[in-house]
């Protein structure tokens, strides 16, 4: 039998595993989102549907999502009907990752004829037809092709039907179905790699290791939070929402062990897309907690188990079918915030200020101006992000996504896929919150339809009316702004036109600052000052300074 140092060598070289796994997924995808951003997540999990490892390459959206889905597939498919070859998939966002765009692929491992266990993986597509990606639908059935929990392949043979009804249902076939093969290839690429650690080792079978993983991280997983002290902390955070401000409200208790985590009094679901299935609250509000209370534990099943979160069925943090739920992201990607500012009471001077935190993507539908012309339509998916909240002694990231981690798409990349110039992509200056740490900045960006074209995108930002908060004095970060370069202000939620010969304007929204801004290093300002991340006049009005004698 292996000892506990026979099984961590496993663990490390289970690590180097998913990561091929998920580089392949990254090599092979059509999508922008996944090749150039990095939207995605993949793992391996034992035969009961415990996730033992995952990727670092990935998002905790994805990631902590499919450590429940994984589940649902077993149940759904049953393991009396799970077969070597098999291929399953779905994109339910109540039983995958949160909304159609997200497409989830597992696929089971056997050894020497015997099942052992799965390797999974999520992507986001930029298409799944209906409306496309926004906020606008009324339910989930307008915003795309909803794949059940299904088989994609079996025994090795994929269901040429599946593929046909994919395909008669999105704007971009070619590219939808062929990241549903990467996303197959991806697993396969892992179940080589595990099988010639299998054989490296000597065994057969991930149950034991499964279990020393689960039970260790577990373990110290609960350790970490004891450390954290007793008691009930409750914050609140109004966001901008659709046509409404949402208030998202969260409970934390802990008591020894035990921390729970109840969004209860938070307001009930929108009429429109930015509804969020509780799977995908959940996987961020564990998200925001492990990165504070226990960030040196692994990441899998056992880590996570600790962590109890609820939120009340039918509150938009835990939306109800048929909701719509296409950008469950924008207030998803704003759950750390706010668990994050109660776990502040309990813990200061650890967790950073808010931030920008929800990406600020951008779908872009370019058409030509004149129907006849002959010019060919395109999509174009942009992820764009923010400034990050300033730590408590380090100051906040410029344009950087937090919590989701996912990379900027380059500029040449973006104008590659379709008819558009982007003019300008920089730092915005002075919209760091001021404090003795700087939040960080956010960018503005100016993009164009080219020569015969207009283009529609769709709005899903936020920030707008409810900017990032600092702490303990700190100020908050500059609100964005969504409009034309001639001053016409646009809607931050929502479809909308250009034309051509007009230019967007997207002035992203900076992070909160720390701390009283009077005891910010007078070093650290005129270096702002001169890196012109903050004006002169900004520097004079928030810190008091007006040169180096100052």
């Amino acid at each position: 039998m292996p000892s506990a140092i026979d099984y961590q060598i496993m663990w490390n070289r289970l690590i180097a595993v998913v990561e091929e796994q998920a580089t392949t997924l990254i090599r092979t995808a059509f999508s922008t989102s996944v090749r150039e951003a990095g939207d995605l997540s993949a793992g391996l999990f034992d035969r009961h549907g415990r996730m033992m490892a995952q990727a670092v390459t990935g998002t905790p959206g994805h990631v902590n999502a499919m450590a429940e889905s994984v589940t649902h597939f077993v149940r759904e498919i049953g393991m009396q009907n799970i077969f070597e070859g098999d291929v399953f998939i779905t994109n339910d966002p109540w039983l995958g990752t949160g909304h159609l765009h997200d497409i989830t692929v597992v696929t089971p491992v056997f050894r020497k004829g015997v099942h052992i266990g799965f390797f999974a993986c999520t992507a986001h597509v930029v298409d799944i037809g209906g409306r496309g990606f926004g906020p606008d639908a009324g339910e989930v059935f307008e915003e795309g092709l909803l794949i059940p929990i299904t088989k994609f392949a079996e025994r090795g043979t994929v269901n040429p039907l599946l593929i046909s009804l994919i395909r008669a249902n999105v704007r971009t076939p070619d590219q939808t179905v062929g990241d549903m093969y990467s996303l197959a290839a991806c697993n396969e690429a892992g179940d080589r790699r595990l099988q010639a650690m299998l054989d490296e080792f000597g065994i057969d079978h991930l149950e034991g290791l499964s279990d020393f993983l689960m039970e260790a991280s577990r373990k110290a997983t609960k350790e970490a939070i004891k450390k954290v002290p007793d008691g009930t902390y409750q914050h609140t955070m109004t966001v901008d929402g659709y046509d409404n401000p949402v208030e998202m409200v969260v409970t934390l208790k802990v008591e020894g062990d035990r921390l729970t985590a109840d969004f209860s009094g938070t307001s009930g679901m929108s009429a429109f897309g930015v509804n969020v299935p509780e799977v995908y609250t959940r996987a961020y509000a564990c998200y925001g907690l492990k990165c504070a209370i226990a960030p040196a534990v692994p990441n899998n099943s056992g880590s996570l188990e600790p962590f109890e979160i609820s939120a009340p069925e039918g509150c938009i943090l835990a939306a109800k079918r048929p909701a719509p739920v296409s950008v469950r992201h924008v207030l998803g990607h704003l759950v750390p915030d706010v668990v994050l500012g109660a776990l502040h009471q309990a813990m200061p001077g650890v967790v950073p200020s808010e931030g920008a935190s929800a990406l600020w993507n951008i779908q872009i539908s370019a058409r030509a101006s004149d129907p006849e012309s002959g010019l060919e339509n395109a999509e174009i998916l942009m992820f764009n992000s923010g400034g990050t909240g300033a730590r408590p002694t380090v100051d906040g990231l410029s344009a950087t996504a937090f919590p989701s981690g996912v990379s900027t798409m380059s500029v040449e990349a973006t104008e590659h896929v379709g008819p558009i110039t982007v003019w300008r992509k920089d730092l915005r200056k002075d919209s760091g919150g001021a404090g003795a740490t700087r939040g960080g900045l956010g960018q503005v960006i100016e993009i164009e339809p080219r020569e015969g074209y207009d283009f529609w995108f769709n709005a899903m930002f936020d920030r707008v009316k409810n900017p990032a908060r600092g702490r303990e004095g700190g100020q908050p970060g500059a609100s964005g702004r969504v409009e034309l370069t001639d001053g016409t202000q646009l809607q931050s939620k929502g479809r909308q036109q250009v034309r051509n010969g007009q230019r967007l304007r997207l002035s992203l929204p900076g992070g909160g600052g720390f701390g009283d801004p009077s005891k910010r290093d007078k070093a650290n300002i005129a270096a702002d000052v001169e890196a012109e991340m903050i004006s002169t006049t900004q520097a004079k009005q928030d810190y008091g300074y007006s040169g180096e004698n100052s």
